[in-house]
């Protein structure tokens, strides 16, 4: 028997019959499903540092044990001193045993290692079903090595599910464990 991530099995055997009992799907199939979880970093002052760049591809494929991509400006902006082209990030969508393994790493391991951490915030749905969140610096995860790290950046996380609303969403991610704020007491 092939080897399957925790979240994966609790998808399976808890999960489903959960939010099945909750919306009252008459099929196991209309489930919401977790698709994807995009990473996604900006590196601004890759504009005058080239080496920002290599280093933030590289924390990025150390994270999500996947190989980063950079992204390119697409305009030219003459503000930010940006042409068209240039790489000014790094960006990973994670499938199938990595999402899941990054999902658990990220709830179990990176997120209570933020410092005041109280949860994350439920308002970042977008309407479809998806959610958003960022993190203020790279050095929650353990797989960075703190004394390697040139400059502190943060980055976006999105999870990307089959929910048609996002009251189904939040109901599944929080059922995967994320750790939303508690809506009784906003502080």
């Amino acid at each position: 028997m092939s080897y399957v991530p925790t979240l994966k099995s609790k998808y399976r055997n808890e999960v489903i019959q959960e939010l099945q009992e909750k919306f009252q799907y008459k099929s196991p199939m209309q489930v919401p499903k977790l698709l994807k979880i995009c990473l996604n970093q900006g590196v601004g002052a890759a504009t005058q540092d080239k080496k920002l760049i290599d280093a933030a591809l590289t924390e990025m494929t150390t994270i999500a044990g996947q190989k980063a991509v950079p992204t390119k400006a697409t305009k030219s902006v003459s503000n930010f001193k940006l042409r068209e082209g240039m790489t000014i990030g790094a960006r990973v969508t994670l499938r199938n045993e990595r999402m899941y393994e990054f999902l658990e790493r990220l709830i179990t391991i990176s997120l209570p290692r933020v410092r005041d951490f109280k949860g994350i915030n439920d308002k970042s749905f977008d309407g479809a079903g998806n959610y958003s969140m960022g993190v203020t610096e790279q050095i929650i995860f353990p797989e960075i090595d703190i004394d390697k790290v040139n400059k502190i950046t943060g980055m976006d996380i999105t999870f990307v599910t089959s929910a048609k609303t996002d009251a189904e969403a939040f109901a599944l991610l929080k059922a995967l464990g994320l750790p939303f704020k508690n809506q009784n007491n906003n502080n």
